[in-house]
């Protein structure tokens, strides 16, 4: 079974890197051709959308949160937080800060980023209302997967109309230190059942792996994605840190989905199929 195997086995398995997606450069704002690629492929990667001096901002403000005060925030880590007994145990066991946007200035700042929002409302068609802040950790040499999955999938972003996703590399997001993957125009399947096999995801399986495209990204740039693209992150194993935030709009019309609802969409329930 799959998540018998190695890190290293399934990295290599699951994720292709081959293939590597276009990163539009020094975009102002996202033009008609990128918004098509959007529509048509479920994602657009555009490069230096945050300056040197934003991304060292939202590294500092990340910093904080972990060694100094997190001020409300929530941090997730792999290790119980009692065993971390230095800054640095207590950096590589971080996964994940999140819930920090009202309590970081520095990060609402991103997170309300005028670019970044005049992109999420052409993608939208309309208003966009922010409905979850994060920033995602892959330390070093183990940092690890995220399986494919679909971010609609999660109870918080279940809503009746697409929400768009926005990824930020705070560090050179590379093919050895767990980039973003996706699968071309999956959107457009539609919701798909996940399962709790290594994490909530997408039956390994059920994913076309042959097509899948890397998005590596230098500091600033920035990943648009449709809120049903199959997409996932393999582990680093590489001696670098991968950090990035990432911010899910749903348009401002948008209703959440009710209970039965998510079911018939994104579980098994209905259908009886296995993994």
């Amino acid at each position: 079974m799959t998540e018998c195997k190695t890190p290293e086995q399934i990295s290599k398995e699951l994720y292709r890197y081959d293939r590597v997606a276009e990163v539009w450069e020094g975009a102002e704002r996202l033009e008609e051709e990128q918004v098509a690629a959007y529509r048509r492929e479920g994602y657009v990667a555009v490069g230096g959308v945050l300056s040197p001096l934003e991304v060292g901002a939202s590294i500092e403000a990340l910093h904080d949160l972990i060694h100094v005060d997190a001020r409300g925030a929530k941090i997730q880590y792999t290790k119980p937080a009692a065993e971390l007994r230095t800054a640095e145990e207590r950096e590589l066991a971080v996964r994940k800060v999140y819930d920090f946007v009202e309590f970081e200035p520095r990060l609402h700042a991103v997170a309300h980023h005028p670019r970044i929002l005049a992109a999420v409302e052409r993608l939208l068609g309309e208003r966009p209302v922010l409905v979850q802040d994060m920033a995602l950790l892959k330390p070093p040499n183990g940092g690890g997967e995220k399986p494919w999955h679909q971010d609609m999938a999660y109870g918080p972003l279940a809503f009746d109309k697409a929400v768009a996703g926005v990824w930020i590399a705070l560090d050179e997001a590379g093919l050895d230190n767990g980039c973003m993957h996706v699968i071309p125009g999956s959107h457009a399947d539609g919701a798909t059942p996940h399962y709790a096999v290594r994490d909530w995801q997408l039956c390994d399986t059920h994913v076309d792996v042959e097509r899948d495209v890397a998005v590596p990204l230098a500091p600033g740039g920035v990943l648009f994605f449709h809120g049903l693209l199959k997409h996932g992150t393999p582990y680093n194993l590489s001696a670098k840190k991968r950090r990035a935030l990432q911010f899910h709009y749903a348009p401002a019309s948008a209703a959440k989905l009710t209970p039965q609802e998510y079911k018939r969409f994104f579980t098994n329930e209905m259908t009886g199929a296995e993994c």
